[in-house]
């Protein structure tokens, strides 16, 4: 056997030396507001294994998180809540390089065409969105931007 996976192509002994993708969740809350904002959040991290790139997708986390006032006064709370995935990229970083990926075994063709959206409906195309969630705005950063850029 020449070490691969008859079945999907893929080492039987998988590196662990390299980059990973790290998906993360961070939760924001807003005092006076019931309603919480979840980001999931995709991050490459260069580690030697696993162990330690979940170690440093942690460390990331935990750096993010972050209390600060809102533009209305309001205290504002970002917490790393976990890692949701950790994939070892085969490909290095780069143009064209597959970051991760996803299986999914007979999916109707009714089905992926509802997951294909026109180009001008992809979020690259689109103009920045406002969060319709609550507000969780630095106002620190806000009067800086303001400061330099006018209002």
């Amino acid at each position: 056997m020449d070490g691969s996976n008859k079945f999907s192509g893929l080492p039987e002994v998988m590196p662990t030396q390299g980059w990973y993708a790290a998906e993360l969740v961070e939760e924001i809350t807003i005092s006076g507001d019931m309603r919480n904002v979840l980001h999931r959040n995709l991050i490459l991290v260069c580690a030697a294994s696993p162990e330690e790139a979940y170690a440093k997708a942690t460390e990331f986390g935990l750096q993010s998180e972050i209390d600060y006032e809102n533009p209305l006064g309001q205290a504002v709370s970002t917490k790393f809540r976990g890692i949701v995935q950790l994939d070892f990229m085969y490909d290095e970083p780069g143009d064209g390089a597959e970051v991760t990926f996803v299986e999914l075994i007979g999916v109707p063709e009714d089905e992926i065409q509802t997951w294909i959206p026109a180009r001008e409906h992809l979020r690259a195309f689109l103009p920045p969105e406002r969060s319709r969630g609550p507000n969780y705005t630095s106002k620190e950063v806000l009067d800086e931007a303001k400061r330099r850029f006018g209002s």
